[in-house]
């Protein structure tokens, strides 16, 4: 049974500027270590960068809190990971782990130079 859905669209413009103008600390605040590393090894980091700010927004959206929400939601308890075939999924942390217990997410990324969008789907788990 679906329990949310959530869906961002990011100008990778936006994203740019943030790094341009906040580089580590917008960095630090917003993504894990190793989001970090991925979207820095990538020739347009930025890209990759607002891919998962899309994913961040979108799977906050799905859990209906927010981020920096009452829910004590923030930017890196939902971690976007990425499969060896390239398929992104979502891991979640500290309370946004306890809000998905027993649930599944399905995320979907793409991208332009220009846009970046998810979407996340959240189900109850099969028992």
């Amino acid at each position: 049974m679906i329990t949310g859905i959530g869906i961002d669209l990011v100008e990778v413009a936006r994203i740019r500027d943030l790094l341009a103008a906040h580089g580590g600390r917008f960095k630090a605040r917003a993504f894990t270590a190793a989001e970090i590393a991925y979207c820095d090894s990538n020739a347009d980091a930025a890209i990759h960068y607002a891919a998962r700010f899309a994913a961040k927004e979108a799977a906050a959206k799905a859990l209906g809190t927010g981020l920096w929400s009452e829910a004590g939601i923030n930017w890196t308890d939902i971690e976007v990971l990425r499969a060896a075939d390239g398929r992104p999924s979502l891991q979640f942390h500290h309370n946004a782990a306890t809000l998905t217990a027993g649930l599944r997410a399905h995320l979907s990324m793409t991208h332009t130079k220009e846009q970046a969008m998810a979407q996340v789907i959240l189900e109850t788990a099969a028992a």
